[in-house]
Order: C-alpha cells, then structure tokens, then sequence
C-alpha cells in the first residue's frame, strides 16, 4: 500500500515595488541573436588581392595579416575588399578571409 507523501508547502512573498525595476531602468536585453557580426579578418599570412572574383586573375597586391581592410561587397565565396593599409581595392579569396564565427548557448 502506498503511503501519502507530505510535500513542503511553499508560500510566495510580494515584491517590493523598490526591486522590480521598471523599463526606463531595466538592462537591455542581450542575447546572441541581436548581437553584429563579428568582423572579418585574414586568416592566413597573406592573401592575393586580385582585379576579378577568379584564381586566375591580374594580382593587384598582397592582403597581410596584419592589414586593415574592408569588405563592400561579395560574389560567391570572393569579398571586394579595401586595403587600408596601402589603398589596394580588389577580390580576395573567403577561403582564407572571412568572419569569425560565435556559439550561442541561449
């Protein structure tokens, strides 16, 4: 026969008006949903700049590492980019210039 278990009884408390906080002080909302996508960097040691979104195309310069650049456009897996380093605009390959990538556990 099975017996009767007694379980606590939980009583909830009012909350005082001064620990709710209300919209013109509640923190935004941070999810990683609403978060900007993260910049795009070299990852390699250098990439060719190229005058066409193709391998075989005219190199126009070298994209290093350490160069800040700028990307205004894409084409398939190739980015138009700006070299701020040396004013350099053409294509580079997303194989090795792309975005860093962020797991959201939300």
């Amino acid at each position: 026969m099975l017996g009767a278990l007694a379980l606590p009884v939980l009583s909830a408390t009012s909350a005082s008006a001064a620990t709710v906080p209300t919209a013109a002080t509640a923190a935004p909302v941070v999810s990683c949903h609403n978060l900007p996508p993260l910049p795009y960097a070299v990852h390699a040691k250098a990439v060719t700049i190229r005058s066409k979104a193709s391998s075989t195309s005219t190199a126009l310069g070298v994209l290093y590492k350490s160069h800040k650049f700028t990307v205004s456009k894409k084409s398939g897996n190739w980015l138009y980019i700006t070299d701020k380093t040396t004013g350099v605009k053409g294509w580079v390959s997303g194989t090795h210039v792309y975005r860093d990538v962020r797991m959201c556990l939300d």
